[in-house]
């Protein structure tokens, strides 16, 4: 099994990436294969809404976000983590999963996926929050821990004190393990659930138009 890790972290010795490598070291312990990708200090744009990718199954754009649409899509897991910037999590994070998401054709059902957020104080929720959307919007389970995925830190290395937020990503590691092992179970022996047929709406009243 796999899982990919994408950092949203500018720093490669940051708080965020201690908090993905102890994740990292317990997905080895449990026989997982782990990818860590940290795209926090790549150049990459946001999304232009030009459709392209409806026309050739990827960004138009062929950069870091098409690599890892082909990563995700073999991967069984996903885990997003960021440092928290005003509440929010790191932009240039956020350009990457609008266009991962919206521009890779594959099926995410069933795909575990968590998120990871890491401040010096606060914000952490409103992030978590923010990152826990990509997956609830694309079939994907959210993998939980014994709190809110978050760790603290606010110079590089205070997060390895932070025991606490070190036992809350370690056990979303082994929950996430465990949940990823029992989806490939149940798809084998129950296969997916059926896809319901898409209904699309706005709202816009057709009787209101012109």
């Amino acid at each position: 099994m796999k899982v990919l890790i994408i950092s949203g972290s500018p720093r490669p010795e940051g708080n965020t990436q201690t908090a993905c490598r102890e994740m990292v070291s317990v997905f080895e312990e449990e026989g997982i294969e782990a990818e860590l990708l940290r795209v926090g200090s790549m150049d990459i744009r946001g999304c232009i809404a030009c459709g392209r990718c409806g026309e050739l199954g990827r960004c138009v754009f062929d950069d870091i976000v098409n690599e890892a649409a082909r990563k995700l899509e073999e991967a069984d897991g996903l885990v997003v983590a960021s440092p928290v910037y005003y509440a929010s999590a790191n932009a240039t994070l956020i350009a990457l999963l609008d266009r991962l998401f919206y521009s890779s054709r594959f099926d995410k059902t069933m795909k575990v996926g968590a998120s990871v957020v890491v401040a010096r104080r606060g914000g952490c929720s409103a992030t978590f929050d923010e990152l826990n959307k990509y997956f609830t919007i694309s079939g994907m389970p959210v993998a939980s821990s014994r709190y809110w995925n978050s760790v603290h830190g606010m110079d590089k290395g205070d997060a390895a004190f932070d025991a606490e937020g070190i036992c809350t990503v370690r056990t979303l590691a082994r929950n996430m393990s465990f949940l990823m092992r029992s989806i490939a179970l149940g798809k084998e022996k129950f296969g997916l659930p059926k896809a319901e047929p898409a209904a699309w709406t706005h709202f816009v009243r057709e009787d209101l138009k012109g």
